[in-house]
């Protein structure tokens, strides 16, 4: 098949045609518009999420700082609520904030150590416990996820809409067709019976 004939065949509905219907028409341009949502929408939506999420982890790294805290109680090895992979376990811990306030509260720290071990903690501007923030490669690279999360979205939403429409059309097709064989079958029943 050359280029001409197949450019013919996949653009058949904007072709003039004593055959084409109007719902031919219609089913081109939602598939034209939903393409175009695709492409623009979901290049767009991609990039204003990723931008979105690499803001909050910039703000993320201004806001929150390292501090030092001590272990309360001992973390032995094989706690509870660790997590086995990373070697860490949920610790209660007291840190001193900004303005000399003594607080309690838990955060994971490693397994195996006695308590009054310091530990690294990572607080709000407020003093309080927060997860460290990421660092610009990890942020980076869940940044780029949630954007293509994202635009992956908005494209499953443009197909859904697009794919309910084209079916109403096909419903809307077999009605019509189902209305003119009640009309012509009978004729041609009579013709050939």
């Amino acid at each position: 098949m050359d280029g001409g004939t197949g450019t013919k065949t996949r653009l058949w509905r904007w072709r003039s045609n004593p055959l084409r219907r109007r719902d031919d028409i219609v089913e081109a341009w939602i598939v034209l518009i939903v393409w175009a949502v695709v492409l623009v929408g979901g290049t767009l939506i991609g990039l204003v999420t990723a931008h979105a999420a690499d803001e909050v982890f910039d703000r993320q790294r201004e806001e929150r700082h390292a501090a030092r805290g001590v272990l309360v109680a001992d973390v032995p090895a094989p706690a509870v609520w660790a997590d086995p992979a990373s070697g860490r376990a949920l610790a209660k811990i007291r840190w001193t904030t900004p303005d000399g306030r003594t607080q309690t509260g838990k955060t994971l720290v490693s397994t195996g150590q006695k308590a009054g071990a310091e530990v690294v903690v990572w607080l709000d501007s407020h003093g309080d416990l927060v997860p460290e923030p990421p660092g610009a490669t990890a942020a980076a690279v869940e940044a780029g996820i949630l954007g293509t999360a994202g635009a992956l979205g908005l494209a499953g939403a443009a197909f859904g809409a697009g794919a309910l429409a084209r079916w109403r059309l096909d419903r809307r097709r077999y009605d019509r067709w189902g209305r003119e064989w009640d009309l012509v079958g009978p004729q041609w029943a009579h013709k050939t019976g």
